[in-house]
């Protein structure tokens, strides 16, 4: 298989990934359910899908290796996408509990997609305010947020440079 074919392939990968994952986001029990076969269904989901991701993610990366160890060229971008939707997604369910468990901790922050908001409006640092940490327990996970942001950032930097120089 040639190197465009192999890029198209890691990028379908990814995008499946990334959308299993943004489902399980949406389906991940975290409140008790009073119908046991709805809430057992919501699990099998979400562990299935979770196989699969994981599946596609170590296949992604064995290829990787494989692809780096041979051709010696700067690795796509897929993996650091993947992984930014993966932990943004994890921010934002991690956020969702801590709001349901102790309201208090955050302000109007009441849903999923609430948490999905803040956690991208944290991880872009933008903030504009309507949703915020206001106890310790979620000021802590906010600053967890914002380290991982910049990790994510200066990986991606980082992986850029390493492409745009291997090209020189």
């Amino acid at each position: 298989m040639n190197q465009k074919a192999d890029h198209r392939s890691a990028r379908r990968r990814t995008a499946l990934a990334c959308g299993l994952i943004f489902v399980t986001y949406f389906v991940v029990p975290v409140e008790s359910d009073p119908d046991p076969t709805r809430l057992g269904l919501r699990i099998v989901l979400t562990l299935l899908i979770l196989g699969v991701v994981a599946w596609l993610v170590t296949g992604q990366v064995r290829r990787q290796v494989v692809a780096a160890t041979h051709e010696r060229e700067a690795p796509p971008l897929t993996h650091l996408v993947l992984a930014l939707v993966a932990g943004l997604l994890a921010f934002a369910l991690a956020d969702y509990v801590i709001a349901r468990v102790a309201p208090s901790q955050f302000v109007n922050l009441e849903t999923r997609v609430d948490a999905l908001y803040f956690a991208l409006a944290t991880l872009t640092t933008i903030g504009y305010g309507d949703v915020h940490a206001h106890g310790q327990l979620a000021r802590v996970l906010v600053c967890a947020q914002m380290v991982f942001s910049i990790g994510v950032v200066a990986t991606g930097f980082s992986l850029v440079v390493k492409r745009l120089t291997a090209r020189v």
